[in-house]
C-alpha cells in the first residue's frame, strides 16, 4: 500500500486514477484498488468522487484539458491540424480514454470548450454551421479511429513489424495475393510504421474540406 504523503483531494483522486488506468486499462481500476494505492480506505474517497462513474468522468475531463485548444489567432488549418495531432499524441498516452471521450455525457464547462474553440474557429473562417460540423465530427472520428487501430496493432518498433511480416508473409499465397506480398515485402524492408501515416491522412482530411470550402 502507498504512503499517503498528499492531503485527499478530487485532483489527487483523478491523477492517480489515470496513472492506474494508464498502466493496466480501464477494466482493472476500481475503487478499492485506487483507495489502496492511496493509502485510504475506499470510504475516504467517496467523500470526493460519490461514484466510480464520476471518477470516470473526471479523468475524461482531465485527458481532454492535456489537448490543445485551437487558437484563433492560426489559420484554420493550423489550428485543425495542431488540435488533431494533440488529441493523437494525449490519447496514445491514455489509450483506456480512446473509445469514452465522446460518450461521456457529463461534462465540465472546461472540457466543452475543447470542442467550442474549434466550431468557433472554423465559422470565424467562414464555414456554415453545418460544414463546421461535418469538419469536426469527421476528424475526431479520424483520430479516435486511426488511434484504435494504432494501439491494436503490434507494430510499435521496426523489429516488430519486421517480425510481424514475416509472420504474414508465411500465410500468404504469394501467387494469389501479389500485391499484399508487395506491400508486405515493403513494410518488412522500409520499416514502415502505421502511425507514420497519422499525419498524410489527416492532410488530406483538411485538404478536402478546404476544397469544400473554396466551393461553397
Amino acid at each position: 500500500m502507498a504512503a499517503n504523503r498528499t492531503p485527499l483531494d478530487r485532483d489527487t483522486i483523478v491523477t492517480t486514477a489515470i496513472a492506474m488506468a494508464d498502466a493496466n486499462g480501464l477494466e482493472q481500476l476500481s475503487m478499492r484498488k485506487l483507495a489502496s494505492e492511496l493509502g485510504v480506505e475506499a470510504m475516504s474517497l467517496y467523500y470526493h468522487v460519490p461514484n466510480k462513474d464520476e471518477l470516470i468522468d473526471g479523468m475524461v475531463d482531465h485527458v481532454i484539458a492535456e489537448m490543445t485548444l485551437p487558437s484563433f489567432d492560426d489559420h484554420w488549418k493550423v489550428a485543425a491540424r495542431n488540435r488533431a495531432i494533440s488529441a493523437h499524441d494525449v490519447l496514445m498516452r491514455h489509450p483506456w480514454a480512446i473509445g469514452i471521450v465522446d460518450s461521456r455525457t457529463n461534462r465540465t464547462l472546461d472540457s466543452l470548450r475543447y470542442y467550442d474553440a474549434m466550431v468557433g474557429t472554423l465559422l470565424e473562417a467562414g464555414f456554415s454551421i453545418e460544414l463546421a460540423l461535418h469538419a469536426l465530427a469527421t476528424i475526431d472520428a479520424y483520430v479516435y479511429g486511426f488511434c484504435i487501430q494504432e494501439v491494436n496493432l503490434p507494430l510499435s518498433t521496426p523489429e516488430e513489424t519486421a517480425e510481424v511480416t514475416e509472420d504474414l508473409m508465411a500465410q500468404i499465397p504469394m501467387d494469389e495475393l501479389p500485391h499484399l506480398v508487395r506491400a508486405a515485402q515493403y513494410s518488412a524492408e522500409s520499416g514502415y510504421r502505421f502511425g507514420e501515416g497519422f499525419e498524410f491522412g489527416l492532410d488530406l482530411l483538411l485538404d478536402a474540406f478546404e476544397a469544400r470550402l473554396a466551393a461553397s
